[in-house]
């Protein structure tokens, strides 16, 4: 069984997964921080290896957690230059900062850390401060904290790398296409991916984690809502122009 759940400012009423994903898709306008939760009650998966999307079962329950407004997103600017990822810059801003705290008490209410759970954040740093704050409202020791260096970056915007938020909308309209158009490329080192890039990036994260831990629960911290959207399909089997 796959239950799913949202939660932004409280938790509200499971919606249609469809309905879920509209709305998440444009998180990163709305700068809003969102929580699902994937829990699996069939027996553990025996088979091992890379994970096949949507899995027959999983064996761990999951939370994904969209890191909450960064410093750049509170100028109205995106920045998805993986150079840029680790820098004061593309921190919480102080906004950030309450939406994860915020966010953090919802997951202490829902009992995501009663018998412990691990942390695996983005090493951008919006997503490992969040999983800080995250950590320490929930009693979690940091040595639960695991970074991951590549599989949870944020999507690559290629050329609409430093423009407005705003113009996000465009590259959403081409994935709502094809799931195989990439936004523009650029030369200053920013990917541009594709909603099938990062679908390959996530099934490549979830193929970890399950192999690494079985019955726990895992907290997967992104610094965009891509991430989550598109593995939130996957996981569901969801077209992924949706």
């Amino acid at each position: 069984m796959l239950t799913i759940t949202t939660a932004s400012a409280s938790i509200s009423p499971p919606t249609p997964p469809n309905l879920q994903l509209i709305n998440r898709r444009h998180l990163l306008l709305l700068t809003s921080l969102s929580l699902s939760s994937f829990s699996v009650s069939d027996s553990v998966a025996t088979a091992r290896g890379l994970l096949q999307m949507p899995p027959p079962r999983l064996t761990n329950r999951y939370f994904l957690v969209r890191a909450g407004e960064s410093q750049y997103e509170s100028l109205g600017i995106i920045n998805t230059n993986p150079v840029a990822k680790t820098s004061v810059d593309s921190g919480l801003s102080d906004k950030g900062k309450k939406q994860t705290l915020k966010s953090a008490l919802e997951l202490k209410a829902m009992g995501a850390c009663e018998r412990n759970c691990w942390i695996w954040p983005s090493i951008t740093q919006r997503a490992y401060q969040a999983a800080e704050i995250i950590a320490a409202v929930n009693g979690v020791s940091r040595s639960y904290i695991v970074p991951e260096y590549s599989f949870l970056d944020a999507r690559g915007l290629g050329a609409y790398e430093g423009k407005e938020l705003e113009a996000i909308s465009q590259v959403y309209e081409s994935d709502s296409i094809s799931s195989t158009i990439k936004p523009p490329p650029i030369d200053d080192g920013t990917p541009n991916e594709s909603v099938a890039d990062v679908f390959v990036r996530v099934t490549q994260l979830m193929s970890i984690l399950e192999t690494q831990y079985s019955e726990d629960t895992v907290i997967i911290v992104s610094p965009d809502s891509d991430n989550l959207t598109i593995l939130q399909a996957g996981l569901v089997g969801l077209d992924l122009r949706r």
